[in-house]
């Protein structure tokens, strides 16, 4: 019975308009994916349905054999997708098909290219994959009623897609809901039982939930004739309908790894890899991890939904159960499924559950291994650190017990290639060492150009020692936690004292010992001139061209950190930086021999050229300005 009561007409939500202009007139180099994106929402449906059984069995309504099942009429024109999963109330019905509570669409949106191939690979990404049918269709109808509701409780939804949609109350049998889509003249070709069972092979094999479709036949007599007039209709699967998860390795082809990923992840692209792995003994679970191909639109958002899909005995429990699997791994997608824990499970028991922590730590190797693996195709892993580096910088902070792997797997720009391209490893940087070199040398900058430029990478240039060059807003935070790597300490070129190690030989420091000494008079002057501007001033050799530098103590917060906090309203205590003076520089010579006012001006000078070149800001731009067009004109 589908009697319908209180009819309402309401508008989508602004983004839900231009999403389906943009469904309607553009996206048709994919059009097939709307079968995929809508069986694929059924067996969430399903899913969704068994997990709530738990508690109350009464939910299946005597009803607890789930499938899918898929009708066409090629006369009228429609495909009609029906589940008995969950279903919808008319709040879920409005919230869901109506508005789209998070920025997914928006931001969507936002990402479009204008190239309708590259734009269709969005579609399911953001969970505006219900709308995909409009691909096909000119007209939707949805039927739904939530499982233990009342038979008068069912809700009708219709759109043309064309800014409004019709509710309306009906009664309704079964729970569940059922999509009608009523076929554009150009998508005939769908009402096919071949074109959609192969679509349905295609994309969707893997779906443990069955997807069933009729099949009509002549019905026969004792003998086996058939009998004229009278049909009997089957349904039979058309699909797998196992978890692929539970089959072995060599059961399953690259094709459906592939495709499975594409359901879990909701993602049109191929993943990167993936790791297989079944596990027995104490602990038993099966898993099955992917590395995308491409970023989803909140991968920076800490707070966002993320992690894998949990199963209890093949009993889908959550979505995105984050807890087996550390922050920095959220780009993982993939499937955990284990006997360990009570079916019953909810986010706080998970949190309490001491077998969680036992296979996180598990999946985290699991996953670090399959970045390790990952990394020995230089292209496929330059794609993923293109991607996720960022993201994996975070490790070392947040997983002490993982610092080591997650270090091999970082990657960086250096000036032994001097390009932006963050594609060198620690491992190589430390096959590269010079002989006598004890440490791994880095520096921090805003940009790739401003620490390739900085003045404190003279002495390395010219002694031809290599310095890995950060310019990742986070790297700053990553090195306080990455403090050395395969027994080399890592060590800031801009803070705390130059300290070469055996590169140096004793001549050079003996000579270096001599200048400072007779340099002592002007480094006291210099001090005496800018007061407590500075803590200290020495006489430097880590220079070759720059008059001047500015130096940190070496614990000290350096400039970027101290910006980003700035930024974010935190208050710092200020800092004191080291002036040091290249004592072969023309400048140099040329302040020592000035007097009274000048020499104060020129020393100013030098430590506002210094701070500059170190990304740092001025108290008083234009008194710099002044004191620098003085000394021009002079």
């Amino acid at each position: 019975m589908t009697t319908a009561t209180h009819e309402e007409t309401l508008g989508f939500q602004t983004e839900v308009k231009q999403l389906l202009h943009l469904m309607i007139h553009s996206l048709y180099s994919n059009r097939e994916i709307f079968l995929r994106e809508l069986i694929s929402n059924a067996a969430d449906a399903c899913d969704k349905l068994r997990y709530a059984a738990l508690d109350n069995d009464a939910l299946y309504e005597n009803d607890s054999e789930l499938s899918i099942e898929i009708e066409h009429d090629a006369e009228a024109g429609t495909i009609t997708i029906r589940d008995n999963g969950i279903g919808m109330n008319r709040e879920d019905v409005i919230n869901n098909l109506g508005t789209i509570a998070k920025s997914g669409t928006a931001e969507f949106l936002k990402q479009l290219s204008g190239e309708q191939q590259k734009d269709a690979k969005l579609i399911g990404q953001f969970g505006v994959g219900f709308y995909s049918g409009f691909i096909v269709a000119d007209e939707m109808t949805v039927r739904t009623r939530r499982a233990g509701d009342a038979v008068d409780a069912g809700v009708e939804w219709r759109s043309r897609g064309e800014g409004e949609f019709v509710v309306a109350d009906i009664e309704r049998e079964k729970h569940g809901t059922e999509i009608t889509l009523h076929l554009k003249s150009d998508a005939k070709e769908f009402a096919d039982d071949f074109r959609l069972q192969s679509l349905v092979r295609k994309y969707s094999d893997h779906i443990e939930v069955p997807v069933r479709m009729p099949r009509t036949e002549k019905a026969r007599d004792d003998e086996g004739n058939e009998v004229e007039g009278s049909e009997v209709t089957t349904w039979e699967n058309v699909n797998e309908a196992t978890a692929l998860w539970a089959r072995a390795k060599s059961e399953v082809s690259e094709d459906e790894y592939k495709a499975f990923y594409k359901h879990v992840a909701h993602d049109f692209s191929d993943p990167l890899t993936w790791s297989h792995n079944k596990v027995e003994g104490k602990l038993e679970y099966t898993s099955l991890l992917y590395v995308p191909g491409r970023a989803p639109f909140d991968l920076y958002e800490r707070d966002g939904a993320r992690g894998v899909k949990l199963y209890v005995q093949r009993v889908f429990i959550m979505d995105d159960a984050e807890q087996f699997l550390p922050l920095y791994l959220r780009f993982v997608k993939g499937v955990v499924d284990t006997r360990d824990l009570s079916l019953n499970v909810s986010r706080e028991l998970l949190q309490q559950d001491p077998q969680v922590d036992k296979i996180k730590s598990a999946l985290t190797k699991r996953a670090l291994d399959m970045l390790k693996k990952l990394a020995k195709d230089k292209e496929a892993y330059q794609t993923f650190w293109n991607t996720f580096g960022a993201v994996l910088k975070e490790g070392p902070a947040e997983d002490y017990a993982n610092r080591d792997k997650i270090a091999e797997l970082l990657r960086f720009s250096t000036t032994h290639t001097d390009s932006a391209t963050q594609d060198q490893s620690l491992a190589d940087y430390v096959e590269r060492m010079k002989e006598g070199q004890d440490k791994i040398y880095y520096i921090v900058a805003d940009g790739f150009n401003a620490a390739k430029s900085s003045p404190h990478l003279e002495i390395f240039r010219k002694k031809g020692i290599e310095v890995v060059l950060l310019h990742d807003r986070i790297d700053e935070w990553l090195m306080s936690h990455l403090t050395e790597f395969d027994g080399k300490k890592l060590a800031d070129v801009a803070k705390g004292d130059l300290d070469l190690g055996e590169v140096e030989n004793e001549e050079e420091k003996k000579a270096q010992e001599e200048t400072a000494k007779a340099k002592e008079e002007l480094v006291k002057r210099v001090k005496e001139a800018l007061g407590d501007e500075v803590q200290e001033v020495k006489v430097t050799y880590r220079l070759t061209d720059s008059p001047a530098c500015v130096v940190l103590p070496e614990h000290e917060m350096g400039y970027q950190m101290r910006r980003i906090m700035e930024a974010a309203g935190q208050k710092l205590p200020e800092v004191k930086p080291i002036l040091e003076l290249n004592p072969e520089h023309a400048l140099v010579d040329r302040l020592e021999g000035a007097e009274g006012e000048r020499f104060a001006d020129l020393a100013r000078i030098l430590l506002d050229q210094a701070i500059i070149a170190e990304g740092g800001q001025l108290d008083d731009p234009a008194a710099y300005v002044k004191r620098l067009n003085a000394l021009l004109s002079a």
